[in-house]
């Protein structure tokens, strides 16, 4: 089940060795900064299993595990369960107040949320935990040493039948369910409501659109903010080729005429902010130099890119900036362009680069190279698009990145519910100063406007390359 491509974790300490065909990963990561260790099953992988899961949370889960998977009187449960084991202390906490992730009893309680096993078995204590999975309903569990005695048939759980649905649902479906949430106001320039309102164009839904951004045509295009006010005009670029209004290519050319006398405050973002707004701007060459620019200040050694020069810390959004900005560029640029083989150069690195570290989930995390981070949603769909786009558009070979796209998408819809609330999106993060500062950013989980938009982006390119597919 384990691929090339997926991320090696390296441990610190005592490392004691998983059954056979387990994947070893990571649900979090402690204040030392060591991983938070946990084994899954191929069976983990698919919501869709008729095998019972079963999950062991405890210190020594490890060891019931290992007998599950090594003893000879387990071959019968075997055939009918598939265990997998949480190696950390369940402690006290819960439900976990305050926001993700400050606390052990956060990376756990989330990541047994999203891992949705039918039955959660607890080692060595655990009853607060235990109480709380109960209350709400979702995954049935005990407190139990006793593996074999505990081990029971189950359908499947309340959270695992929630995660069949969101799974059961194509690109279309979650990019409506989306559109209902977000893209319905721009109180202000800004590229978060203006990547929501490019998802609704996308489905059709532009008179609704036109009237929300009326109010900004009379407003001076590119005054009054820094490169995430102008990245909104990105919305206008959008409408202008989908109705042929020149007012709306006009303000496109007015904002990027801006661009490069914006502070980018040396962020990776600027990649996106700055380089798309200036390919829809038909200013190429701008394009290639501004992102040459960047690449000076934040591409790594290993192709993926710091987010800003204060750390060397390869931020999630902060690669997912580059990826969609890229992508966007990449699509405007002529074919002729001499800067077009050097920009595509730069984003088939970063797409190698960014799949070397694919969690097995699907999903990118919120630390690009640090799988004890917790799994980002944003930086995800930002990726995820890139890549859609770029096999779409022939810049990536299709055998080699489907697979990261299909299991990609896997993880989206697990992460948007039909109501448009949303897990795990990295609050806004400006230029941070260490690691630690990186991993400790919020977490929202519910509904929340810049996760929605890049979700909805997303999806709407996912429908297309599923209608291709037809």
């Amino acid at each position: 089940m384990i691929r090339a491509g997926w991320v090696t974790v390296i441990w610190v300490g005592v490392v004691f060795a998983q059954p056979s065909g387990m994947i070893r990963s990571a649900l979090g990561v402690r204040a030392d900064g060591t991983p938070m260790e946990c084994w899954i099953t191929k069976e983990d992988l698919d919501y869709h299993t008729r095998t019972t899961r079963v999950l062991v949370v405890g210190g020594s889960a490890g060891e019931a595990v290992r007998w599950f998977y090594g003893a000879p009187e387990a071959r019968g449960l075997r055939e009918r369960f598939a265990v997998s084991a949480a190696l950390v202390e369940p402690g006290t906490g819960y439900p976990p107040p305050g926001e993700a992730y400050r606390n052990e009893a956060m990376y756990l309680w989330r990541w047994i949320g999203m891992h949705a096993p039918d039955l959660v078995v607890a080692r060595g204590g655990g009853e607060e935990l235990v109480k709380a999975l109960g209350g709400v309903a979702t995954i049935p569990a005990i407190v139990a040493e006793d593996l074999q005695g505990a081990l029971k048939e189950l359908g499947p759980s309340p959270a695992r039948r929630e995660m069949q649905r969101r799974l059961g649902r194509a690109a279309g479906e979650v990019a409506r369910q989306l559109s209902a949430v977000y893209g319905h106001e721009m109180k202000e320039m800004s590229y978060i409501p203006a990547v929501a309102l490019i998802g609704r164009i996308r489905l059709g839904e532009v008179a609704d659109v036109e009237k929300i951004i009326e109010p900004w045509l009379k407003a001076p295009a590119g005054q009054g903010g820094g490169l995430p006010y102008l990245a909104g005009y990105l919305v206008f670029g959008e409408l202008g080729r989908v109705t042929g209004k020149e007012r709306y290519t006009e303000l496109v050319r007015a904002a990027a005429d801006r661009v490069s006398r914006t502070d980018h405050n040396e962020m990776s973002d600027a990649v996106f902010m700055g380089c798309a707004l200036l390919a829809w701007a038909k200013d190429f060459d701008g394009c290639v130099r501004y992102l040459k620019s960047m690449q000076k200040l934040d591409l790594r050694p290993d192709g993926l890119y710091r987010h800003s020069p204060l750390d060397e810390a390869a931020w999630g959004r902060g690669n997912g900036f580059p990826a969609l900005g890229l992508a966007l560029s990449l699509s405007e640029l002529p074919a002729d362009h001499p800067g077009r083989g050097e920009m595509l150069r730069a984003f088939r690195s970063h797409m190698e680069a960014l799949a070397r570290h694919q969690d097995p989930t699907g999903a990118w995390h919120q630390v690009i190279d640090h799988p004890e981070s917790y799994r980002e949603l944003t930086a995800t769909s930002m990726i995820a698009f890139a890549m859609i786009r770029g096999v779409r558009s022939g810049w990536l070979e299709r055998a080699a990145y489907a697979p990261l796209i299909e299991r990609a998408w896997y993880a989206i819809r697990t992460r948007v519910a039909a109501n448009g609330d949303l897990v795990d999106v990295c609050a806004s993060t400006g230029k941070q100063k260490s690691l630690r500062a990186y991993l400790e950013r919020p977490a929202i989980l519910g509904p929340d406007a810049r996760g929605g938009a890049m979700a909805l982006l997303v999806a709407t390119e996912m429908m297309q390359w599923e209608n291709e597919r037809l």
